[in-house]
């Protein structure tokens, strides 16, 4: 399978647009997982702890492979905290908290995920990416149509083509419109639409931002979403976005350690298939350009979003009943 092209395929400063691609699965442990990447990319491993672990100098950068639970790494700032001392007890404190951390890794390998964070890739390169889904079904890895208990998904991190605020605005709303239309396409699983990792919008926010008289500065985009989603666990996540845009922002959500700041979309809806031979990061990239070209096309974006707004925007006298309501509620 061949990656579609963007409609907006240049980043801010002219170069390619890349994507950032994460995928969890079953099946296979981080450390044979990283010498599968050796073996399809190159590089060098580096173990960082016992399940932790990154392939380096590969084509396009660095490769984190990990469990995906914190608790099966030693903690950073217990680590940092420890390594300051040079007592014998804390020394002590520091191999205990390792080891456990270690020993709950061994015992958690196959119940928890193993992830690939992979590096960010040129779009016209995808393709080449594909090569590791396939090595990994070759290899026995599981996605998440293999058992009720995989609520694994795969994420993808396109790169923004623009950092304005109209521009953002307008990916924000295609994303909005086509989430629906993504669902039925991808079949999300039932483990993950129970589990809260890739939550739909909420309805009044999606009714603000389709108003054809919302027309935000950057900071007032930002400031409302926080406050209609103050979560990292939406199916479009644009908090790495905002924190990349506003480093000294004062919200606590980005400036989460989780959140990791970088100028993309963070798209977590798609399930893993790798059940299906023709299933990878193209796939979804694909998938994906639905919302870009709905995005950059105005006159379609503008008609749909007044379709949305007209079958979904409550009636007035309902409108004023809401209001009663949480003035009663405040009384």
């Amino acid at each position: 399978m061949t990656p579609q092209p963007p409609p907006e395929p240049r980043n801010p400063d002219g170069d390619t647009r890349r994507v950032g691609v994460e995928i969890e699965f079953a099946g296979l442990p981080p450390r044979e997982t990283a010498q599968l990447v050796l073996e399809l990319f190159g590089g060098e491993i580096e173990v960082l702890s016992p399940h932790r672990l990154k392939v380096s100098g590969t084509r396009w950068g660095e490769f984190g492979i990990e469990l995906d639970t914190q608790f099966a790494h030693p903690d950073q700032t217990v680590v940092d905290a420890e390594a300051d001392g040079d007592s014998e007890w804390e020394r002590m404190r520091l191999d205990f908290h390792s080891r456990t951390r270690e020993l709950i890794g061994d015992v958690v390998t196959g119940l928890v995920p193993t992830e690939i964070v992979c590096p960010p890739v040129p779009w016209d390169e995808l393709e080449d990416l594909d090569a590791l889904f396939e090595a990994l079904r070759n290899r026995g890895a599981k996605g998440t149509d293999a058992s009720l208990l995989y609520g694994f998904g795969l994420h993808l991190n396109p790169e923004v083509a623009s950092l304005e605020a109209e521009s953002l605005l307008a990916y924000l709303r295609a994303y909005l419109l086509s989430a629906a239309w993504l669902r039925e396409q991808i079949h999300v699983d039932i483990t993950r639409e129970v589990l809260p990792h890739a939550n739909p919008f909420p309805r009044a926010y999606a009714l603000r931002v389709l108003d054809r008289d919302y027309a935000p500065d950057l900071d007032t985009l930002i400031d409302d979403y926080l406050v209609d989603n103050p979560t990292r666990n939406r199916e479009l996540d644009m908090l790495p976005l905002f924190a990349h845009l506003r480093p000294n922002h004062s919200h606590e959500l980005l400036r989460n350690k989780l959140v990791k700041a970088r100028p993309t979309f963070h798209y977590r809806l798609p399930n893993a298939q790798l059940s299906e031979s023709d299933w990878g990061a193209v796939a979804e990239w694909n998938r994906w350009l639905e919302v870009e070209r709905l995005a950059t096309t105005p006159e379609t974006l503008d008609e749909r979003s007044a379709q949305f707004l007209a079958r979904h925007r409550p009636s007035a006298p309902r409108r004023w009943l809401t209001r009663l309501r949480r003035w009663v509620t405040r009384q």
